[in-house]
C-alpha cells in the first residue's frame, strides 16, 4: 500500500469515525448519563467489535451480500426496526437525578458484548465497513489489505468515539435538574433514530 492511499485510508478512518451515527450519539448520552468509566465497556466493545466485523467483511462476508442481495435488505430492515428500539430506550431513560439508588435504576450502560454486537445491525458500521473495503484493498494482496485496514480502524477509531462519551460527561454538568436531561435523551433519541435516513435514501 503506498503512502499516498495509506494517508486517504487514515482520513477516511478518522472522518467516517468521528462524524455523528448511532455509536457516537449513543457513547454521548451514556456518558451524560453514566460517566465515562461506566462508559468505557461500550467505547471498547464499539472499537473492537467494528474491527472484527470489518475483517470478516474484507474476508469474504460482502460476497454473500453480493450474491444474496434479500439477505442485505433483511439485515438493513432488522437494523432499522433494532435502532428504533434503541432511541425509544435512550428517550425514555429515567434521569439518573430521579433516582436515590443509581444502581436500582434500570437505565443501563452497553456493555462490552453489546456494543460489539450492535456493530452488526449498525447501518453506519456497514456503509464504513463496506465502502473501506471496497476502496482501500488491492487486488493483488487482499488479505493484506485487510489486516491493514483494520490495523488503521483500530488505531483511530478508539480515540474518535472517546471524544463522544468525553462530550457527553461535559453535558452531564449542564443536565442538572430531571427535566433537563430528558430533554436532552429525548434530543439524542431524535437524532439516532434521523441517522437511518441516510441508510434508506441514499441506497
Amino acid at each position: 500500500m503506498t503512502s499516498q492511499l495509506l494517508l486517504a485510508l487514515l482520513a477516511f478512518a478518522f472522518v467516517s469515525s468521528i462524524t455523528p451515527g448511532p455509536n457516537n450519539l449513543m457513547l454521548m448520552a451514556s456518558g451524560a448519563n453514566f460517566g465515562l468509566k461506566r462508559t468505557i465497556p461500550h467505547m471498547l466493545g464499539i472499537s473492537l467489535g467494528f474491527v472484527f466485523m470489518l475483517a470478516l467483511v474484507g474476508i469474504g462476508l460482502a460476497q454473500v451480500f453480493e450474491r444474496i442481495p434479500a439477505t442485505f435488505l433483511a439485515l438493513k430492515i432488522l437494523s432499522s426496526i433494532y435502532l428504533l428500539y434503541l432511541a425509544w430506550k435512550i428517550a425514555n431513560a429515567a434521569p439518573l437525578q430521579d433516582n436515590s439508588n443509581a444502581a436500582s435504576s434500570n437505565s443501563k450502560p452497553f456493555t462490552f458484548l453489546q456494543a460489539a454486537l450492535f456493530q452488526w445491525v449498525n447501518p453506519k458500521a456497514w456503509s464504513m465497513g463496506t465502502t473501506a473495503i471496497a476502496t482501500y484493498s488491492l487486488q493483488d494482496s487482499p488479505l493484506l489489505s485487510v489486516f491493514i485496514i483494520c490495523s488503521v480502524f483500530l488505531v483511530v477509531n478508539f480515540p474518535a468515539v472517546t471524544t463522544w462519551a468525553v462530550a457527553g460527561t461535559r453535558i452531564k454538568h449542564f443536565l442538572n435538574t430531571p427535566a433537563k436531561t430528558r430533554i436532552f435523551n429525548v434530543t439524542a433519541a431524535i437524532l439516532l433514530a434521523m441517522t437511518l435516513y441516510p441508510a434508506w435514501i441514499g441506497h
